[in-house]
């Protein structure tokens, strides 16, 4: 059930959210575009967050992703598409977004280390925490996604820079 919009979190705690926005810069610049949006998509369907999965397709899509990466990554276990570094990335997202089954195993940070600097590991870390976090802002607030969300706040940043 589709319910109306209950918190708006950026005039709420406005402070808090800059905060948030500025941690999604510095993703930005530390992992590269594809493998982040795969991340951010990850997370987003394991936790069932409707607006977050419209936002990050949409951001994935215009990046060039192909549609095809996108239908199978809720399967990128059995998938074909994804190559050995993004399947350590999504093995560990998933992993992280499931923490309070999986206890974050050694094998799956393991098998990061192959195709991740300590410091890339922290940063996709620090990526999965926060797209949790965005997940969890949506949901509780009913956030419904408007089409071309994306492409305003790209407008923003590039106003910006």
């Amino acid at each position: 059930m589709i319910e109306q919009p209950r918190l708006d979190i950026a005039a709420i705690a406005p402070e808090a959210y800059r905060h948030l926005v500025a941690i999604e810069q510095a993703l930005a610049s530390r992992i590269e575009g594809r493998l982040l949006h795969l991340v951010k998509l990850r997370a987003s369907q394991i936790n069932g967050c409707a607006f977050c999965l419209e936002m990050h397709t949409e951001e994935a899509l215009h990046d060039g992703e192909a549609p095809a990466r996108l239908t199978a990554l809720d399967a990128w276990e059995e998938s074909p598409l994804f190559d050995e570094r993004e399947r350590a990335a999504l093995g560990w997202i998933d992993a992280l977004t499931l923490v309070s089954q999986t206890r974050a195993p050694s094998e799956r940070f393991d098998a990061l280390a192959s195709h991740f600097s300590k410091e890339e590991i922290g940063w996709l870390t620090v990526a999965c925490a926060l797209i949790n976090a965005w997940n969890r802002i949506a949901i509780a607030s009913r956030s419904v996604y408007a089409p071309g969300f994306a492409a305003r706040v790209r407008g923003r940043k590039a106003e910006t820079v």
